[in-house]
């Protein structure tokens, strides 16, 4: 009786890890027919265990992907299962289920809109779309790390524990969820973001929500069934741009000529 509980247990694990694998192969397809990543771009994870994760093939198509090709690594990164290397940013994807016990995936990629935003060095972190306000609140600017190193994470590692979606400077952006699905639509909804503020700025610049109108959307969070870190970043309000904007004012009267002034000797 115990033997065959147990063979109905791994058959179990079987059937769940062939469902992640394939959902894996899926979102890849998205990415990649979407224009999120291009060539062997991005990478993907799923959480399997406590102490196991699938991630993508390091030099591997994301739209080309087939349930073989994916790794079972330990959380560490070392290879457990599968042909080949894992992602080079596989330090990135053990950081987050290192911090974040609750994610189960993490989706990385260069979406181009939201891409240009890092390499211009801008966060998304102004309170424009409700939308974005309710499922992922301020996105913010990771400061540039050498893609696949732990230098990277170093940057990461504060944002990580308060953020589903962060932007890398001049790399792209990586996302999280507690699903495989969560992670790519946070993926998604960056870069639709991107594109539409980018848009507005060209129209004269977004209108702000406004502090009193972003705490209603918080609080409705459970309503809309959004469930986000509980000591995540707001974005920047209305009246935030204010103080900014009268900071700025007082800073450029302060230096005309818009440099720093120059230190007594």
């Amino acid at each position: 009786m115990g033997k065959c509980l147990t063979l109905i247990g791994d058959s179990t694990h079987l059937v769940r890890e062939r469902e992640l694998r394939r959902q894996i192969c899926t979102v890849g397809r998205r990415m990649y027919e979407r224009g999120l990543v291009v060539a062997c771009e991005g990478n993907l994870s799923v959480r399997l265990d406590a102490n196991r994760m699938l991630v993508t093939p390091a030099g591997s198509c994301k739209g080309r992907l087939t349930v073989g090709d994916i790794l079972i690594t330990d959380l560490n990164g070392s290879v457990l299962g599968g042909m080949g290397q894992p992602s080079s940013e596989i330090q990135m994807h053990v950081l987050f289920y290192r911090l974040r016990p609750d994610v189960q995936a993490v989706c990385h990629a260069h979406p181009p809109t939201a891409t240009g935003f890092a390499a211009a060095g801008r966060a998304l972190e102004e309170a424009v779309l409700p939308e974005v306000v309710v499922n992922l609140g301020k996105i913010p600017l990771a400061p540039y790390g050498t893609p696949g190193t732990w230098e990277l994470c170093a940057g990461l590692e504060s944002l990580v524990p308060k953020h589903d979606a962060i932007l890398l400077e001049n790399h792209g952006a990586v996302t999280c969820g507690q699903t495989l699905d969560a992670a790519y639509h946070h993926l998604e909804t960056v870069e639709q973001f991107a594109r539409i503020l980018l848009t507005a700025e060209s129209l004269g610049g977004a209108h702000l929500l406004s502090t009193s109108q972003v705490q209603k959307l918080i609080a409705a969070r459970s309503r809309y069934g959004v469930s986000c870190p509980e000591n995540a970043e707001l974005p920047l309000t209305s009246e935030a741009r204010i103080v900014l904007t009268r900071r700025e004012r007082s800073h450029h009267q302060e230096t005309p000529t818009g440099r720093e002034p120059r230190c007594k000797r």
